[in-house]
């Protein structure tokens, strides 16, 4: 039985830093995980969600004669939006003048995502790369996941996942004929702290990474540093030793944290909690990747 369609929040082009090469990411929408930091916050919930821009509106009030739910007021000298009263039936994002009200999220079919995935394969031949599922977390979507990823292979195309891998074993284990890389995100290496920092535990996480590692299976951790919470010494010390006992595993990818995402928050009516929380300076991410050379680990630090 073929899978149905995925629901999707978007498609980007010429990515180099999510895999070998030139890389198309497909980011899926659904992710178990509520990290504080998440830059992605439109990929969380598993349903398409009202997008509102306000830098955008014009105050023309045209929305809210289209809103037949009365999920729109005006709160002058703009809009105002009860999230709980609006179906997402999208009358007002087409009719609004200045695009400053969308829909988040798009159901496609793998069919339709391989049409957009092929557009760049003349880039991924010339430079070794491929398409990379992302999120969200693809693995909420396993099945429609294991299907776009095994179409790509049939296509000769190369591919790889961003996972947290927080789901069961049964979801991760049909994906792995058709994906060449995993790129495995660790949030903490303590348990109680990750559950307070991303909202489940990290048991479940850590144990599907020793497993693939067991299987051999091309794996590079990433981990997202973000001062104050995950950048102790001690933290980076348990995480260099974690992953040293991986077989075959060798590279750890640095995520410095960053505030790119902090306007999606408001679009989405949600509160941005790391909104005091600065970015790191670089010279003190690499002071922190020192303790990674002493145990015969890569670091890679991605800006």
């Amino acid at each position: 039985m073929s899978a149905g369609p995925g629901l999707l929040f978007d498609i980007q082009r010429y990515s180099v830093h999510d895999g070998p090469g030139i890389r198309t990411l497909v980011f899926l929408k659904g992710c178990p995980l509520r990290c504080r930091w998440c830059s992605n916050p439109e990929g969380q919930e598993t349903k398409p969600e009202l997008a509102f821009r306000r830098s955008l509106c014009i105050g023309c009030g045209v929305c809210r004669g289209a809103c037949s739910s009365g999920a729109i007021r005006f709160k002058d000298p703009l809009i105002e939006i009860d999230r709980s009263k609006c179906t997402l039936c999208g009358d007002c994002t087409k009719l609004c003048p200045s695009q400053a009200l969308s829909i988040v999220g798009r159901w496609m079919t793998v069919e339709q995502v391989l049409e957009e995935v092929e557009r760049d394969r003349v880039f991924y031949e010339a430079s070794q790369g491929g398409i990379t599922l992302s999120g969200g977390e693809p693995l909420t979507q396993a099945r429609f996941t294991e299907a776009i990823l095994k179409a790509c292979k049939a296509r000769g195309m190369a591919t790889a996942i961003e996972t947290a891998g927080y789901a069961p074993w049964h979801c991760i284990e049909p994906i792995l004929p058709y994906t060449d890389l995993i790129l495995y995100d660790i949030k903490h290496m303590d348990s109680l702290r990750h559950r307070q920092l991303a909202g489940v535990s990290n048991r479940m996480i850590l144990e599907n990474a020793k497993r693939l590692a067991g299987l051999g299976f091309p794996i590079v951790i990433r981990y997202p540093v973000i001062p104050g919470f995950n950048d102790d010494p001690k933290d980076m010390d348990a995480l260099f030793h974690f992953t040293r006992t991986l077989p075959g595993l060798r590279r750890i990818d640095l995520l410095p944290y960053h505030r790119l995402g902090e306007s999606k928050y408001s679009m989405l009516g949600l509160d941005y909690a790391l909104r005091e929380v600065k970015p790191m300076a670089r010279q003190n991410l690499e002071s922190l990747a020192q303790g990674a050379d002493k145990r015969g680990l890569e670091v890679r630090i991605i800006m």
